[in-house]
């Protein structure tokens, strides 16, 4: 029975536990109120029939003195009786004005023998009800003993026990109803947010544009109501930003994957080509052979780049393999002049320029990979500028860093590519052509590599040219595992 009250209490609305919890409290406090309250009204009133029944009794004293017994009537339903008293027996005077039994009021004469002071005390006479009875002494041998109803008093109580429990059951009936409905507004956004969990949970979050928008808006509720709502609102938010960067990562990998089938398709389907020819006679002639067999070669190579591209990058990104960095003592000045070089070797048609700078900038780094950084970037500014585009490349420092500053003033980068120059794959040339660029790696690369050194690699913002710079800590760095991360803005 008591199990399935707490399982019925516990299946209730927090509004109504509430309401009820209030209810059992008030109605505690009301039973002790009422009860402080109906034993002093008793107490009262017994304290005012004493007072009452001592002042009779003055007047019926002196009344039993002058003749022997009371002839003077008390108030209506009183008693009196006037008893003498002696070794330890009392004998009532007569006539009197006494109930049928007077054992009470003959036990209190007796009484009266053995005590100096008056007595009073509170029985019940058959056949009549309880009376207050009082005794006194008329003169030595002589006792008065009056008896008071108390039924006023008992009635007096009844009605206030009666007032005080209909006035009790309403003001808790009140309290209840009301309180409930107080209590009903004031959770009302807790309610609001269990709604807005509720559509949470029948949103489709396995969609990969899937976004939350709903929030808990709904005001009130006092100081604790509103951090849980913000709390909520904060954990909702932290949810749509998660789902959000979830979605951009599976763009990506879909992106990423495209592209890369894209860029191995084209050189398998060179090399299967080329291997077909093989099976006619004239493709076998000494002259064909060779030129297809070059051809061959080239493709397998550019694919074999591409690869190793991809393999940097995925040793970059993975966590558990320890970044391709093999760090010693470098000078960032010497590999700049060595990139420089190979530059202007390879590509006569762009002006190169080497700001004067530092004399050495000593570095503790791997030289081959910022090498490859080096030559990624002007590489890029080369591909992507007409024949005769001036670069420049400065190398400056500071106390904590080294900065190398590759600039070319070419047509620049769109607006709306800049966010994606670093992407994997990710052309400017839309078309995907191969005559004016790779396989779209290079800047990802050379962000990866120079972060797995400590560093950053960003594109600027000044206007009418191109600047890429490449910032490395000066201070030794021990490279970390996965420091690459993902090569994303």
């Amino acid at each position: 029975m008591i199990g399935s009250f707490r399982h019925a209490y516990r299946r209730l609305r927090l509004g109504t536990r509430l309401a009820l919890g209030l209810g059992a409290l008030s109605l505690v406090v009301f039973a002790v109120v009422g009860a402080t309250l109906t034993m002093y009204m008793r107490d009262y009133l017994n304290h005012q029939l004493r007072d009452q029944i001592k002042l009779v009794q003055v007047v019926q004293t002196k009344d039993a003195k002058a003749h022997g017994i009371v002839e003077r009537k008390p108030y209506y339903g009183w008693y009196t009786a006037v008893y003498d008293v002696s070794a330890g027996s009392a004998v009532l005077r007569k006539p009197a004005d006494v109930p049928s039994d007077t054992t009470a009021l003959t036990a209190l004469a007796r009484r009266m023998e053995d005590v100096d002071a008056d007595v009073t005390r509170t029985v019940r006479i058959d056949g009549e009800g309880t009376y207050l009875l009082r005794a006194c002494e008329v003169s030595p041998g002589v006792v008065l003993v009056s008896a008071a109803p108390t039924e006023d008093i008992d009635g007096t109580v009844r009605q206030l026990i009666t007032v005080q429990v209909v006035a009790f059951g309403l003001a808790l009936l009140a309290l209840v109803v009301f309180g409930r409905r107080m209590l009903k507004q004031g959770l009302k956004p807790l309610s609001d947010m269990a709604h807005t969990a509720h559509g949470i949970a029948s949103h489709d979050l396995t969609e990969s544009a899937s976004r939350l928008h709903l929030r808990a808006d709904a005001p009130g509720g006092g100081p604790e109501v509103e951090e849980l709502r913000t709390a909520f609102n904060t954990m909702l938010q932290h949810i749509d930003d998660s789902l959000a960067v979830r979605a951009e990562a599976e763009q990506r990998l879909r992106r990423f994957v495209a592209d890369a089938s894209h860029e191995l398709r084209t050189p398998l389907m060179s090399v299967r080509g080329y291997a077909d020819l093989f099976q006619y006679a004239a493709a076998n002639a000494p002259e064909e052979r060779d030129k297809h067999l070059a051809r061959l070669r080239a493709e397998a190579a550019r694919m074999g780049f591409l690869l190793d591209d991809l393999l940097l990058l995925a040793r970059l990104d993975a966590a558990e393999v320890e970044t391709p960095l093999r760090m010693e003592d470098g000078d960032l000045v010497d590999l700049v002049e060595q990139a420089a070089d190979a530059f202007r070797a390879s590509h006569p048609g762009h002006p190169l320029t080497v700001s004067p700078g530092p004399v050495a900038v000593p570095l503790r780094m791997d030289p081959h990979r910022i090498r490859q950084v080096l030559d990624n970037l002007l590489t890029n500014a080369a591909v992507h500028t007409p024949a005769g585009t001036a670069v420049r490349v400065e190398v400056a420092v500071s106390p904590d860093t080294a900065r190398v500053h590759v600039t070319d003033k070419g047509p620049g980068i769109p607006p709306g590519d800049r966010d994606r120059v670093f992407d994997r794959f990710y052309r400017v040339d839309k078309a995907r052509s191969r005559d004016r660029g790779g396989s779209g790696l290079g800047l990802s690369v050379a962000r990866s590599l120079a972060r797995a050194h400590g560093g950053t690699l960003e594109l600027g913002d000044a206007e009418g040219v191109t600047v890429f710079t490449v910032t490395l800590p000066r201070a030794p760095v021990t490279a970390e595992r996965g420091a690459g991360g993902p090569a994303t803005r």
